[in-house]
This record gives C-alpha cells, sequence and structure tokens, in this order.
C-alpha cells in the first residue's frame, strides 16, 4: 500500500482518542507522510470540508473512536474507494473496529505492516435511499451528505424510519413494496433495513437475524409491531424496497441513516432504498479473522450457564 497522504479521524469528545491521533500524526509525519487531522462526531462532520477542500484523496482513512465514527467515515468515503483503518479508542462495542493493542507505533510498526500489504482488504455491502416527493418539490439541503434532502442517502449499517413527533403516539403506518409488489403495512413504531453489517446493531436489538458480512442481502424488520404477524424478512441485495408513509398529514415520519438524520418523509412521499453502488473498505489486520469470535466476544455469548469452559467436541 502507498501511504503518502492519510486522513486521521478521532472521535470528538474522546480525549484518548485525540491524544493517540496526536502520537500517530507525528509518528506518520517524521516519515514523510503527508496527514490531515479532524474530529468527527454528533455534530461535528469533517467529511463534506475535507473532500472540497483537500486536492488529492487519501491513501488511507485512519480512524479512532468507536462504530459511530466508522459510520459516518464509510458514508462519505466508500464511493472514493478509500480503504479504512479503524481502532476502538474512546469507543464502546466496537464490532467494526481492532483493538487499540494492535496500534504499536516504531520502526516495525503498524506503517510498515501497511507499506508491506500485510493486510487484507474486506468489502462490506452498503445501502442507498431516494426521496420522491408526493408534491414533487424538494426539501431544503441534508447537511451532513452535503447534498439535497432527496438524496442519495448512503449506509454501511442501516436506514430506519421512526415517528418524527414526540407529542403524538409514537406510532406510524409504513406501507413496504418489494420489486413493485405490494408485501405488508407496518402499523408500530417503525421499520429498519439493514445489511449484514447493520444486522448486529438495531435490526438485532428489535429482534431481527443476525448476517454473516459474507452473505449480501437486506433485513427488512419491523420495531414493535402491532400485529403477530409482522416478522422480519431477508431479501435479495438487488431487491428495490419502496416505502411510503400511510395516514393523515400530521404523520410525518423521519429517516435515519446509520443514527444520523437523514429527511423527513411526509405521507404520499416514497423513499426508495436498494444496494449502494459502492462498498465500503475496511482493512483488517488479524492472521485469522473470524466473525464468530467478534460475536463471542461483543455480545457476550457465554453458551450454556453451568460450563465454564467450551466443550473439545
Amino acid at each position: 500500500m502507498r501511504l503518502d497522504r492519510v486522513w486521521l479521524i478521532w472521535r470528538s469528545g474522546s480525549q484518548a482518542a485525540q491524544r493517540q491521533a496526536r502520537r500517530c500524526a507525528e509518528d506518520l509525519r517524521s516519515q514523510g507522510v503527508a496527514v490531515t487531522v479532524s474530529a468527527s462526531g454528533l455534530g461535528v462532520n469533517p467529511f463534506p470540508g475535507l473532500l472540497a477542500t483537500e486536492a488529492q484523496r487519501p491513501d488511507l482513512a485512519l480512524v479512532l473512536g468507536g462504530d459511530g465514527t466508522v459510520l459516518g467515515a464509510a458514508r462519505h468515503l466508500a464511493r472514493f474507494d478509500v480503504p479504512i483503518l479503524s481502532f476502538n479508542v474512546g469507543g464502546h462495542l466496537g464490532f467494526l473496529t481492532h483493538d487499540r493493542a494492535l496500534l504499536q507505533l516504531g520502526d516495525d510498526s503498524l506503517w510498515q505492516r501497511l507499506r508491506d500489504d500485510r493486510f487484507a482488504l474486506e468489502r462490506r455491502m452498503m445501502l442507498e435511499a431516494r426521496i420522491d416527493r408526493g408534491d414533487g418539490v424538494s426539501m431544503p439541503g441534508d447537511r451532513d451528505a452535503g447534498s439535497d434532502a432527496d438524496g442519495p442517502h448512503g449506509a454501511l449499517n442501516d436506514f430506519y424510519f421512526r415517528p418524527c413527533l414526540d407529542e403524538v403516539s409514537p406510532t406510524c403506518v409504513l406501507e413496504l413494496e418489494i420489486d413493485g409488489e405490494v408485501v405488508d403495512q407496518y402499523r408500530g413504531d417503525g421499520l429498519i433495513m439493514a445489511t449484514p453489517t447493520g444486522s448486529t446493531g438495531y435490526a438485532m436489538a428489535a429482534g431481527g437475524p443476525i448476517l454473516h458480512p459474507g452473505i449480501e442481502a437486506i433485513v427488512v424488520n419491523p420495531i414493535c409491531p402491532m400485529s403477530l404477524s409482522s416478522r422480519a424478512i431477508v431479501v435479495p441485495p438487488r431487491a428495490r424496497l419502496s416505502v411510503w408513509p400511510l395516514g393523515e398529514s400530521s404523520r410525518r415520519v423521519k429517516l435515519w441513516k446509520d443514527g444520523a438524520h437523514a429527511t423527513v418523509l411526509e405521507p404520499g412521499d416514497r423513499c426508495v432504498v436498494q444496494r449502494g453502488p459502492h462498498p465500503a473498505l475496511l482493512l483488517l489486520l488479524e492472521q485469522s479473522p473470524s466473525y464468530y469470535r467478534t460475536l463471542t466476544r461483543k455480545l457476550h455469548w457465554a453458551g450454556s450457564l453451568t460450563a465454564a469452559e467450551p466443550s473439545h467436541n
């Protein structure tokens, strides 16, 4: 890997991430690497500015934070094929990040491993959403994506639809069409559309299945549905999913992407969700990465409550 230019993104509000970013930047610059350092977090989005002002795209995006910081980087950098290397510094669960113990600086260090191509690149499927307005009038600009609110919006984890107003009952009615065929009308707290990467996020918390990232598919999962017949389904990656909010004009619905606000849908508007044209490129350092080991560690799977150790079978 060429390592001439690096964007170093650290989790806003984390002193540990800021300190580590400073050390990494100093180490890289001492080796002649051009480094741009920026914070990222809730209310702090460096990517529109970086993409507008930096003359060249980076060879690598080094992300120091948790999953949320990685998701923000993926949404903006996937279309430029920028690989992302992330470490859990100041983050929480860290499904998408390496342990910070692997972030070792020095002569025979992480940077040399990258230059020697001692890593793997994993392509993670993303989703894309576009909005068709029922009245044909576009909404104001989307500050997060730097595009208009009608999209396209990208997501590595998920899109989800939730009621817009808190002062009324937090339920909505959403009609789902898959490849031109109406499948269901979901009445409840909302609807999630997740990638395999996002299947361990909000979709899992809402009772959805866990999908291995090697499977390319889309999870459609209702949130607290009022009908026992409304269940999570898994559809092929090429499926075209259309969602309409139903009901009176006060029943507006918010669209969220990876936990960040995307736009607001009025009854009569349509949101079309499909597989994104560009996968996120995640750089892996482990010699023998195991998704199941990650699940066991992050979700604290213990197996039998009476067995202290796994069996030898």
